[in-house]
């Protein structure tokens, strides 16, 4: 197992910076006073496939050799990721194969086929994706492209730490969301070696709870529920994830599903920003009062703002049918 440091972080960044965006800052007045602290919002939903999937994806692609890139690149998920390593292979001339259930929500298949990958389908487990993904490797030799079990995906991802402190000086705490644990990980790293200082907090949902456990008791939990409305937070950590979370993340709290709504709501209604319910979990995090930041200069990610409106327009469409 490798070793992420700066180094690795700041080279992706040279890879990363000419596709990914430079994602804003955003602030708000009345956030500031709710949270009795200087929050600064660091908007990933306003990324490229509007989540911070693509650094790690482009990066992880780049450093492939010639052969593995004649072969092409496999993933297996039904969100974010997909659709990451879809456009990162596609900017790079690498054939993609992507694995996802059956169920998966249709506008993020038809997404992740725009970006141009081979879409197949699984039933919607997490053991048949993975042996789908396995035939497939095994069949046609496709390189795995894990989204946060790989250290060159870590790397990537931790571009948004590394482009946060370049945008706001300063920081004393950064809440960041955790699933798997490839943005903590790198995000954490980042920040380490150039703010040492400043504390890292991870925020999960309460009903997948595995990150907190891990970190609490020093050894790799799991979960065994994965009912929150935060879908891209239902991940694991993996031993690699669990290992730089431990060296490098100050604390890990829980919010429930209905503060992560809460959060959310205020995002949409007084920010006027789209962030999904794993991206809002962070937000969840700092108004949970869970942790001191009053008159700090607080850090906050957004990992993404990919919510399926589908049902919401629907509703909306058949109102004004039946209105006119």
């Amino acid at each position: 197992m490798g070793k992420v440091t700066i180094k690795e972080i700041k080279q992706a960044w040279q890879r990363v910076k000419t596709v990914a965006h430079e994602t804003p800052i955003f602030t708000s007045r009345f956030l500031n006073e709710k949270a009795s602290a200087e929050v600064f919002v660091k908007c990933e939903n306003f990324q490229r496939v509007g989540a911070f999937k693509i650094r790690g994806a482009y990066n992880a692609i780049a450093l492939l050799d010639q052969e593995m890139r004649k072969k092409g690149v496999i993933a297996h998920s039904s969100g974010n990721h997909a659709q990451a390593v879809a456009l990162a292979a596609s900017m790079q001339g690498v054939r993609s194969v992507i694995v996802m259930p059956r169920d998966a929500p249709r506008v993020k298949v038809n997404a992740t086929k725009g970006y141009g990958a081979t879409v197949i389908f699984c039933e919607p487990t997490i053991a048949d994706r993975e042996r789908t993904t396995c035939e497939l490797m095994e069949q046609y030799d496709y390189s795995l492209i894990h989204p946060y079990d790989d250290d060159n995906v870590i790397s990537g991802a931790g571009t948004v730490g590394l482009e946060f402190l370049s945008q706001v000086d300063g920081l004393d705490v950064i809440f960041c969301p955790i699933g798997g644990g490839g943005l903590i990980s790198g995000t954490s790293i980042a920040v380490k070696s150039l703010s040492p200082s400043t504390r890292i907090i991870g925020v999960e949902p309460r009903l997948v709870d595995d990150a907190r456990r891990s970190f609490k008791t020093g050894k790799l939990q799991k979960n065994e529920r994965i009912d929150t409305i935060a879908d891209g937070l239902r991940t694991n950590l993996s031993e690699r994830t669990f290992n730089y979370i431990r060296e490098n993340v100050d604390d890990i709290i829980t919010v429930s599903d209905y503060e992560i709504l809460q959060a959310m709501l205020f995002y949409w209604e007084r920010m006027k920003i789209v962030v999904e319910p794993s991206g809002a979990a962070s937000l969840a995090g700092v108004l949970s009062g869970q942790v001191d930041i009053q008159g700090k200069r607080v850090g906050v990610i957004i990992s993404g703002g990919n919510v399926d409106l589908e049902h919401f327009f629907s509703h909306l469409q058949q109102k004004i049918t039946h209105d006119s």
